[in-house]
């Protein structure tokens, strides 16, 4: 398979001082969890979220902090191995493309430009691994630059395609309203329910 967008334009030190630029943010008191705060309101009480390309899983861990279960997955070495030191977080390390845990979620989570970083045409095929973690009527959120090659346009296809249905679009975390020039987008979509 093709290296994904981060493998190809990151190396390992790359990684880790990405690892470290954050660790040194949270040093500093900087704000690191507009992310979390938007998903705890989407979400009930203890739901069970899955971290699809968690990063440091800084996301992932704010969530736990908050009471809800969570499952953290990521392809870069690196990356898992940051997350491990978060000891309330299930981590695995995977790609989102090949995904499977045999196991469903009340949220999936693509934060941190997960859905731009892949390889180029593999993400309609991870939009649908995660359709197949979520739960009927379980939300699906991505958040990711606008200025990249996979497009809000291309987003909003291939959610479609594997049957998640968007419901909101946010040009940033704390839910400013989305406009066409917008640098980023956040897009809350969800997998319908079986009784309609």
């Amino acid at each position: 398979m093709a290296p994904t967008r981060w493998q190809s334009e990151n190396t390992e030190a790359q990684s880790r001082q990405y690892v470290e630029r954050f660790a040194e943010l949270e040093k500093r008191g900087a704000d690191l969890h507009g992310e979390a705060r938007m998903l705890d309101a989407l979400l009930a009480r203890k739901s069970s979220v899955l971290d699809a390309g968690c990063g440091t899983a800084r996301l992932g861990a704010e969530l736990a902090r908050r009471g809800h279960r969570v499952t953290a997955v990521d392809l870069d070495p690196v990356f898992v191995e940051a997350a491990r030191a978060h000891t309330d977080l299930t981590v695995h390390q995977a790609d989102l493309t090949e995904l499977d845990l045999g196991v469903q979620f009340d949220a999936v989570v693509t934060a941190g430009n997960v859905m731009v970083f892949m390889t180029p045409g593999t993400e309609r095929a991870a939009l649908s691994n995660f359709a197949a973690h979520l739960v009927p009527g379980g939300v699906f959120v991505a958040g990711f630059a606008t200025d990249r090659g996979y497009t809000v346009g291309q987003f909003d296809e291939d959610l479609a395609a594997v049957g998640l249905e968007l419901e909101h679009r946010f040009s940033t975390w704390d839910l400013r309203p989305w406009h066409g020039d917008a640098k980023f987008a956040v897009s809350v979509a969800r997998k319908p329910s079986a009784a309609r």
